[in-house]
């Protein structure tokens, strides 16, 4: 069920949800991007690099959705906080925020004799980046109807079934997960459902060949993104069933 946001407001803001996905210019960024502008989404397509952005928002528009880019590099502080500004200036708020774009699927990695360079680099990203997002955009999100946080994250980062390898991915994605429960926790109040979602094994640039369709990884996304206001917060997902932490 896509919720609506229920009237614009004295800045002209639309009646359409505005959407905002991180590292949107292709895999599952892009294509939870386009199903939110189908279901009549605003989408705001973020990418690290601004032509990147431009060009995943040139093809949605000449699909006939509304997209537009945002030059988003979620480990530029300064950036972030730019993109914020940028949004609200042009936008007037934001009723849901995707934290998708991630690095460093180090499958050549053992935690025992890990690269901790190459962890740090990827908590930058697939850590701080979500959290440094969510603080710079919650001023928008908390004028919104129905606000929504969904955090892309991995069955990887389950400590329940948990095994070995990819260290820096897997590290930063039980982070992202612990983050995902303190924001619902703390974002309860203000009717911010904040879940975690796990994509699958998706062939994707990261996922590599072998995995499942790209669609079928964002739809789960997009259900996460798109819950009436009685949803659930503070879950971890997969195919919108829940997965043990």
């Amino acid at each position: 069920m896509a919720h609506a946001t229920e009237s614009t407001t004295d800045r002209g803001r639309p009646a359409a949800p505005i959407s905002l996905v991180t590292g949107a210019n292709r895999g599952i960024g892009h294509e939870v991007a386009r199903r939110l502008g189908l279901l009549g989404h605003t989408v705001l397509l973020g990418a690290r690099a601004a032509a990147a952005a431009e060009s995943a928002a040139r093809e949605l528009c000449a699909a006939g959705l509304d997209a537009h880019p945002v030059h988003l590099d979620v480990t530029d502080p300064a950036g972030v906080r730019r993109a914020a500004t940028e949004v609200e200036q042009r936008f007037g708020g934001l009723d849901t925020l995707v934290n998708n774009a991630a690095i460093s699927y180090d499958t050549w990695q053992r935690a025992t004799d890990a690269d901790l360079a190459v962890v740090v680099e990827a908590g930058e990203t697939n850590l701080y980046g979500p959290w440094r997002t969510v603080q710079a955009f919650l001023p928008l999100l908390r004028r919104s109807a129905h606000p929504r946080i969904v955090n892309v994250s991995s069955e990887a980062a389950s400590l329940t079934n948990m095994g070995g390898g990819t260290p820096a991915y897997t590290i930063s994605k039980v982070g992202l997960n612990a983050l995902t429960r303190m924001l619902a926790a703390e974002l309860r109040p203000d009717r911010i459902l904040v879940n975690a979602v796990c994509p699958g094994w998706v062939a994707t640039d990261m996922g590599g060949p072998g995995g499942r369709p790209v669609e079928a990884g964002a739809a789960g996304i997009v259900w996460a993104a798109t819950l009436p206001d009685t949803g659930p917060t503070g879950g971890f997902f997969r195919d919108t069933h829940p997965l043990p932490w």
